[in-house]
């Protein structure tokens, strides 16, 4: 096991929601209108707007595969073939620590984890479920966020940084959600990349309409999450023969290799509609999606800046570089990564205790020692780039 000289702040831990994470704070007229359960062939199943969802095989999470179990598949090694639903192994009863704080906080001790950011594992896939009922959809998240702050808390003890998720569908419920979530000391909110519907149609999130939320997120010093999830773009797989929603570990090759990403398309708005520079202090990060799109998306940067310079304040590359944090897959190529940049802006994230997630979170560093990161630059990115964006930093 590999021994740090210092703490980590993990940007990518997880919680199990609990059964009742969108029920038990929900108001009466959306009760069977958002998420509900049933008993179907004797498995309990969740049903969202009166559909059954299959975007996590077993939504109550118990049992559950144990964490770091597909650690190889996802660096791309697979020698039997195997499908990825059987290399779950065992499953066990759900452990103590994936729905309890003061349980989670032991095993943070235990690991060396000193904070972290904590997200949804089911709730980044219910956004698009809801998507036909907005006001469904926003009351459902009011709930979850409120779940959330009562068994998570948004900054426990320092330590455990629970980010409420937004969704900009409702540009006014998601300021006052907003607005909620820093009287309760939240340090993060969290939301899904791609197009954003609303009552007017599909928009996209750097338009004019959001700017309430983002001038909030601005003045206030929050930073701004995107993590993968079930976005909008999913539907487009039908397009092309696949199934139009998102089915956890259900293997498909074409799935692994389309060249459609939400959160290259989503940054690249961002940047083409100027929303960095109408709010300034704004801070964002991607969480759990990987570098390829990064990469992908400063080559278009330079094309394009170069041909029409004059659409640009000033060199987007450099903006994106001021404004974004960029947690990568730990079997990325991170060396590049760094070149690109900087320390200052990658952001260590486990996983933990997502099956493709890393069992051991301390094992990070010897991916970044792998690309010859220095002892400095491990600390950056596995401790001090976290702690950083934790500290809510007001407009001055």
């Amino acid at each position: 096991m590999a021994e740090l000289s210092f703490p980590m702040f993990d940007c990518d831990n997880h919680y199990y929601e609990a059964l009742d994470a969108f029920t038990r704070h929900l108001e009466p007229e959306y009760r069977k209108r958002a998420m509900q359960w049933v008993t179907l062939n004797g498995r309990q199943r969740l049903l969202v707007g009166g559909r059954i969802n299959k975007f996590i095989p077993n939504p109550t999470f118990d049992p559950v595969a144990a964490p770091g179990v597909m650690d190889e598949y996802f660096r791309g090694r697979n020698p039997r073939s195997a499908d990825p639903s059987k290399l779950f192994g065992d499953l066990e009863p759900i452990r103590a620590e994936y729905r309890d704080r003061d349980a989670r906080l032991a095993v943070m001790d235990a690991q060396g984890v000193a904070a972290a950011i904590f997200l949804p594992t089911l709730g980044v896939g219910m956004e698009q479920a809801l998507i036909a009922d907005l006001p469904a959809l926003t009351a459902a998240f009011r709930a979850f966020n409120r779940w959330l702050e009562e068994d998570w808390g948004f900054a426990y003890q320092e330590r455990i940084f629970a980010a409420p998720y937004i969704t900009l569908s409702d540009p006014a419920n998601a300021v006052s959600e907003l607005q909620w979530a820093l009287e309760h000391d939240a340090r993060f909110v969290v939301m899904v990349g791609g197009p954003v519907m609303t009552e007017r149609g599909s928009r996209a999130p750097a338009d004019p309409m959001f700017d309430g939320f983002w001038r909030l997120a601005s003045d206030s010093g929050i930073t701004v999450l995107y993590h993968g999830g079930e976005t909008a773009y999913t539907k487009y797989l039908g397009a092309w023969g696949e199934s139009d929603f998102t089915e956890a570990f259900r293997a498909s090759a074409f799935r692994s290799l389309v060249s459609s990403d939400a959160l290259h398309d989503t940054f690249a708005s961002h940047l083409a509609l100027g929303l960095f520079h109408r709010f300034p202090n704004l801070r964002t990060a991607s969480i759990e999606a990987g570098t390829a799109w990064v990469f992908h998306l400063f080559e278009k940067l330079t094309k394009t800046f170069g041909q029409v310079p004059h659409l640009f304040p000033e060199d987007p590359r450099e903006t994106f570089k001021r404004h974004v944090w960029v947690s990568p897959f730990y079997e990325d190529e991170l060396a590049s990564l760094l070149g690109l940049l900087g320390q200052d802006h990658i952001l260590m994230g486990s996983d933990y205790p997502h099956v493709e997630g890393l069992a051991e979170p301390r094992s990070y560093i010897k991916d970044l020692e792998n690309f010859n990161y220095t002892p400095e630059q491990c600390r950056a990115v596995m401790h001090d780039n976290g702690k950083y964006l934790s500290v809510r930093r007001p407009a001055s």
